[in-house]
């Protein structure tokens, strides 16, 4: 069976206060809430022609309050969420990176970690996506930074995790308080269930 070409634009998603609510160092199954609107924001870009690529910081990892292992196995849990509700993601990009704990494995100043455009720049080699077209949303300055370092066409800010400062706001495309309200904005077409 051949598979469906990815599309060359993607919605990136930040993991942490965008598609679970955020949780210190989550890595537990247990422990993972959706945030509200999730899927009918993700169903929405699907629609409307997007990928979803997941690109997170793990420094949980670096502080060793989880391991590699701990983590892939919750995102493995994760991505069959995403796929019982036949919305597939085409990747989780992460880094487990911190610049000072890890040791010598994960101890490091990496392009990978946002606000570094690191993960981004990869997933638009991977699929060959144009990063114009496609869209980031994060719940943090450091996502927005990202976003533009990488070139993205637009870099949307929510304040369903972090508590979001003006200056914050101000560096993002587009702010929404809530997912509903963000794919409301973005994909205001389209009518799609959680």
């Amino acid at each position: 069976m051949q598979e469906k070409p990815v599309p060359n634009k993607s919605l990136f998603l930040d993991r942490d206060g965008v598609i679970n609510k955020e949780k210190h160092y989550l890595y537990r199954i247990e422990d993972f809430e959706f945030v509200d609107g999730i899927f009918a924001l993700c169903r929405a870009a699907v629609k409307n022609g997007f990928c979803l690529i997941v690109v997170t910081n793990q420094a949980g990892i670096a502080r060793g309050y989880y391991t590699e292992a701990q983590f892939l196995e919750l995102t493995e849990w994760m991505k069959q969420e995403f796929a019982r509700r036949d919305l597939p993601l085409t990747d989780v990009l992460y880094c487990p990176h911190h610049p000072q704990y890890g040791g010598e494995q994960y101890c490091r100043q990496c392009e990978c970690r946002k606000p570094g455009p690191g993960m981004l720049l990869d997933a638009a080699r991977k699929y060959d996506l144009d990063l114009s077209a496609s869209i980031f949303a994060g719940d943090k300055g450091s996502d927005i930074a990202a976003g533009r370092a990488a070139g993205i066409g637009t870099a949307a800010l929510v304040g369903t995790g972090h508590s979001v400062s003006a200056p914050d706001r101000q560096a993002a495309d587009l702010y929404a308080d809530s997912l509903a309200e963000l794919k409301e904005n973005l994909f205001p077409a389209t009518i799609a269930d959680n």
